[in-house]
């Protein structure tokens, strides 16, 4: 997923927003709800489903919202959704879920209504989950993108970013960084507590070859202990293969819905016609999102 800067929305709309949210989280479920989810081999899961929503560079508006499922445990695509999409609510640090998630709503909806199914038995979500902006010494669990999506589909949901959302006290400092170092072998992990005391999510370390942690929290009906089994269990790279592939195949969707971008004219004899630009991600394993921005996402 990505997100582009933008002005605060206006005061109504953020004050809408914060009443839903609260509403919504009223609804969350933070332990397992599924037989498979308390079988050591997830035994009766199979199918499990990976959300994206990738942007051209420089077009904070214009998007493809992908939803693709795969069989489990072999991890192979069995269904894909790709739509390119226009957002029009104004992204706002902790409210991205208003700007994004009705996409990925509609996308899990279709499936439910053409391919009942083939509807996943769980989303991975490249986001957080109560691992949030939201986070406070008197809430301390928040409510990202990840439990957004999970309480209005009613699929258990898993957060999964790639760097850590400072919230609650949780500081990427010389403490953090060591535990990080401390990660050798693939399945490692560290409890992510903020200042609170809450264990908000864990660090893992998801790949043998990936010197950077995964930041996995629950989003919805599962806990953070299945949570990071199944996310160790979905890893061929650094990523979870659900969301890497929902990454893979929005990318792909825009180079095919769009085309090659045509120079200035005064270019256009000395260049070739050049593809949409990707953002390298680090690693060569990890696909890289159409005009991601650096920071962590919520």
């Amino acid at each position: 997923m990505a997100r582009e800067a933008a002005e605060k929305p206006p005061e109504e709309i953020l004050s809408l927003w914060k009443r839903e949210q609260a509403q919504l989280k009223a609804l969350l479920v933070e332990q397992d709800t599924e037989a498979w989810q308390r079988d050591p081999a997830f035994s009766g899961l199979q199918r499990v489903g990976g959300v994206d929503l990738s942007f051209v560079k420089g077009d904070s508006a214009s998007a493809c919202a992908s939803l693709v499922v795969l069989s489990y445990p072999e991890l192979e695509v069995v269904y894909e959704d790709c739509s390119m999409v226009n957002l029009t609510a104004p992204y706002m640090s902790g409210f991205l879920a208003f700007r994004e998630v009705p996409f990925l709503v509609d996308a899990v909806q279709r499936l439910q209504e053409k391919e009942p199914h083939m509807v996943p038995q769980v989303l991975f979500v490249d986001g957080n989950g109560v691992l949030h902006h939201r986070a406070s010494p008197s809430a301390p669990v928040g409510f990202g993108v990840a439990c957004h999506l999970g309480i209005l589909t009613d699929l258990p949901c898993i957060g999964v970013a790639k760097k850590l959302l400072q919230v609650d006290g949780l500081e990427n400092n010389a403490q953090h960084k060591e535990k990080i170092r401390l990660l050798q072998a693939e399945g490692d992990t560290f409890p992510l507590i903020g200042g609170s005391g809450t264990v908000l999510g864990m660090a893992l370390k998801s790949h043998s070859h990936s010197s950077k942690p995964l930041y996995v929290s629950v989003g919805h009906r599962i806990s953070l202990e299945s949570a990071v089994r199944l996310t160790r269990s979905c890893c061929r790279f650094r990523s979870p293969e659900p969301v890497r592939q929902a990454d893979i195949r929005s990318r792909d969707y825009i180079r095919r819905t769009l085309g090659s971008p045509r120079p200035p004219p005064e270019q256009e004899r000395s260049q070739k016609l050049q593809k949409p630009k990707v953002c390298p991600k680090e690693g060569s394993e990890e696909p890289a999102g159409e005009g991601s921005p650096p920071e962590a996402h919520s």
